[in-house]
């Protein structure tokens, strides 16, 4: 392991983080909010971290082995949920706790969308624009960013980017260099967000609002300006708009990348995982709809399904922005629509949970496990199209399971310690470790009722989620550290 290389690099990607406090510096001067300080504070702060990490390293170049790009990874996650915490923390509005300040920051770079804060309506809009702009730099990550414009980083940098890509086959590039695919990547994901952007402008949002909501939006991340989040604005165009994006951002963006490029959008229906995510989108959206008009209150709605569409959309993957109060919907359907979330979207894009290409690949291994009881001495192969899935991917598939039902069960444990009422415990959990965000129970409107014990709790949940359990967990492992 290469520690002074390790510095060296989180110090970079520090540098680089502190970028991201000088937009909302300019958003303050436009509506002069009073918050100006506490973003230079906030710059100068994470600024000074990443120098005197930086410098005296910055002559130790070495290429990066697996390990270091896991200890990059995990440390700087850590170090920037800290350093993104401090804004919301010194600010007078909404004067957070350290708890609150942490979970908040946590929440907006993994995506996940929760909030302890009751009313965002009053918050300055500096802070709110830093607080969307927190899921736009999670939504890919500024350490692709960083693998993209940092070519200093060498050959090394493809333990960082897959360390970062979501899903169990991370090792194909879409390019021959490694920073062309990161640079490939951040194009089309910058692209999508300000196509969606100019779509919330022209479909009646300010353009404060069109901003703010397409970062939520294209990084699956669901916070709002507004405490009625898309609700506010009782615009069945808006939420069209959103559906579409919400959709593109859950598909994978090296599917989008390679659609592109050679401009046929055959591809999309030729790969198996976007096939199987329309299948269980469809069967979802059956369901709900169908359920809904079988209640004659929610039928009388002229928009039902449009805001029900919406509503599944949102929660599938994993964006969580909601039109409506859908923890009073009937019957099982609250929770079955949090259980969706589980799965999230596809591989390699900015959604959470387990990934539709893992269930795919568990119901294809299912299968054939049941042929075998049949058949014991014939020869299956497990195949995504023409491609032979091999024993490693699987293994791989169902150690995520067991880590991900393993980590739950603890986590679940640890939230009831402080006598929360089931119902709550489960769906904080279930939403903040899938990177959903909405709940049920009494963190249905936020999370700030919670003790800090189970801020930490969850806030540790919802990195677990992003990174996808082995990063993190690996890191706890004795062998890891042994030479």
């Amino acid at each position: 392991m290469h520690l002074t290389t390790i510095f060296r690099i989180l110090g970079l990607f520090l540098l680089l983080g502190s970028l991201m406090l000088i937009p909302p510096m300019f958003v303050e001067q436009w509506y002069l909010d009073g918050s100006l300080k506490v973003f230079v504070i906030s710059f100068l702060f994470m600024s000074f971290c990443g120098l005197i990490t930086w410098f005296p390293f910055r002559q130790h170049k070495q290429e990066l082995c697996t390990r270091d790009g896991f200890v990059i990874v995990v440390l700087f996650w850590v170090v920037l949920c800290f350093m993104g915490a401090v804004p919301f923390w010194l600010a007078p509005s909404p004067n957070m706790s350290f708890a609150d300040a942490i979970f908040e920051a946590v929440s907006g770079f993994t995506t996940t969308g929760s909030s302890v804060i009751p009313h965002v309506d009053d918050l300055p809009h500096s802070i709110l624009y830093y607080r969307q702009q927190l899921q736009f730099v999670g939504g890919i990550s500024i350490i692709i960013l960083g693998v993209a414009i940092l070519p200093m980083l060498g050959i090394g940098g493809m333990q960082l980017f897959r360390t970062e890509m979501t899903g169990p086959i991370k090792d194909d590039k879409l390019t021959p260099r490694i920073t062309q695919t990161a640079k490939a990547i951040w194009v089309i994901y910058v692209g999508i967000t300000i196509l969606c952007a100019l779509s919330y402008w022209a479909g009646g949002m300010s353009l404060f609002d069109a901003i703010g909501y397409s970062y939520a939006t294209v990084a699956t991340g669901g916070m709002a300006t507004h405490d009625l989040s898309m609700g506010y604005f009782d615009s069945p165009m808006l939420q069209i708009i959103s559906i579409i994006f919400m959709f593109l951002s859950a598909i994978s963006f090296n599917l989008h990348f390679i659609a592109l490029r050679s401009k046929k959008i055959g591809f999309y229906a030729a790969d198996p995982e976007f096939r199987a995510f329309i299948k269980l989108l469809l069967i979802y959206i059956l369901i709900v709809w169908g359920m809904l008009v079988l209640t004659g209150e929610h039928s009388k709605n002229e928009n039902l399904f449009i805001e029900s569409l919406f509503t599944l959309v949102s929660i599938c993957t994993t964006t969580g922005f909601v039109s409506t109060n859908f923890s009073a919907w009937p019957y099982f359907l609250p929770l079955m629509m949090l259980f969706t979330a589980i799965i999230g979207g596809c591989s390699g894009s900015t959604t959470g949970g387990l990934k539709v290409i893992r269930v795919l690949l568990l119901q294809k291994q299912s299968v054939r496990e049941v042929n075998r009881l049949i058949h014991p001495y014939a020869q299956y192969a497990i195949t995504l199209g023409d491609i032979k899935v091999s024993n490693k991917v699987l293994d791989a598939v169902w150690g995520f399971l067991a880590l991900y039902f393993v980590s739950f069960t603890v986590l679940l444990l640890l939230l009831l310690i402080s006598n929360v009422d089931l119902l709550t415990a489960y769906s904080a959990l279930l939403t903040c470790i899938s990177n959903t965000g909405p709940g049920l129970g009494s963190i249905s409107n936020h999370f700030g009722d919670l003790s800090d014990f189970n801020k930490w709790v969850l806030s540790f949940a919802m990195l677990l989620g992003r990174l996808e359990f082995f990063t993190i967990l690996v890191v706890f492992v004795p062998a890891f550290w042994r030479n």
